[in-house]
């Protein structure tokens, strides 16, 4: 079968014939749908070095946006059906650690010892025909659409496991909330915002089509370049925002994020692009907190995808053929993308 294999370190992935997986116990054979490529892709092949360890070490497949039907079912898996559509749940932990129990495999207390962090993170991933996953991780997607669906793993899992955890800062009436960078992930918080809180729901990007897509969404769009801090804290009637999502990360972001948050109110990173940034007591509003987050749990994912069925959020998506999928690369490197770039192996 074809697949986007990882082969070494700040090397550009290649498409190669590799042998067809087989489930071991616990586990299912899933025919990829679809199989999104991520910022986060980019960093392994780009960016990594061997000081990452020999957890995301070379040369594996790529892809941990993943979801497709059942082909096979490997030893003890009972309760699936060959044929149904699932998404994958991507991170792979211990199983057995207080973290694991409840679905946060992102915070394995034992992950140091893990072979690797997830599918496509130093795992076999789906940017293939064919994947291996553990049953446990797949959650059903009954007839809804599995190609549209598979960025919900990490483009949607990831700001709405952000989002939920700033819900107490957005409570009552009245309340604002900011997103920074209109990406794959930003596009789907904007819809996680509108659909599950009654907070006035800004956005703000560089690219004009990036913030009228965010529009369409229920978001008022603020620009960028001087005066956006200014601006930001005068749609809020001077009071700054109560709980802002930055899906960058850089220096310039995270500090615009700090200059228009509310006093209590909140600040996630999101974006990995590791920006540093400076803390000052005088300057910080009282009690506002600056946090990250990563990823989410494996109950949440259950939520996101409810979300979907239902209709309230739907993935921006562009869709590539297997023979097509290191162009994706290119383009998600290259910043051709608003929406989230999705492999298609059997389209």
């Amino acid at each position: 079968m074809k697949a986007v294999r990882f082969t070494a370190w700040k090397t550009f992935p290649t498409i190669e014939d590799v042998p067809r997986p087989t489930p071991g116990p616990g586990e299912v054979l899933l025919k990829i749908a679809g199989a999104g490529a991520c910022h986060s892709d980019v960093a392994v092949f780009e960016q990594f070095d061997e000081t990452m360890g020999e957890q995301l070490a070379p040369s594996y497949t790529l892809g941990h946006e993943n979801s497709g039907w059942i082909e096979e079912l490997g030893d003890g898996v009972t309760g699936l059906a060959v044929g149904d559509a699932f998404l994958s749940y991507g991170p792979i932990g211990c199983g057995h650690c207080p973290a694991c129990s409840r679905g946060q495999d992102t915070y394995c207390y034992n992950a140091a010892t893990q072979p690797y962090l997830a599918t496509g993170l130093g795992r076999d991933g789906g940017m293939a025909e064919y994947m291996t996953v553990p049953a446990r991780n797949l959650v059903p997607l009954g007839d809804a659409d599995p190609v549209v669906a598979a960025p919900l793993s990490d483009a949607g899992l990831t700001p709405y496991h952000a989002i939920k955890l700033a819900l107490p800062r957005l409570q009552g009436g009245g309340k604002s909330a900011l997103v920074i960078g209109l990406g794959g992930l930003g596009q789907i918080a904007v819809q996680i915002l509108t659909a599950i809180t009654g907070a006035t729901v800004y956005a703000t990007d560089t690219k004009p089509e990036a913030m009228a897509e965010a529009e369409k969404a229920g978001a008022k769009t603020i620009e960028g370049g001087e005066g956006q801090a200014d601006r930001i804290r005068e749609a809020t009637g001077g009071q700054g925002v109560d709980a802002v999502f930055d899906f960058v990360g850089i220096t310039p972001t995270i500090t615009l994020a700090q200059q228009v948050v509310a006093r209590r109110g909140r600040i996630t990173v999101v974006g990995v692009a590791g920006g540093p940034v400076e803390w000052n007591f005088y300057a910080n509003p009282y009690e506002a907190e600056l946090t990250n987050t990563y990823w989410g749990t494996i109950e949440e994912l259950y939520e996101v995808v409810e979300l979907y069925r239902a209709g309230r959020i739907t993935p921006q998506v562009k869709t590539y053929s297997m023979d097509e999928a290191l162009q994706a690369y290119h383009d998600l490197h290259d910043g051709k993308l608003s929406g989230r770039a999705v492999v298609t192996p059997h389209a």
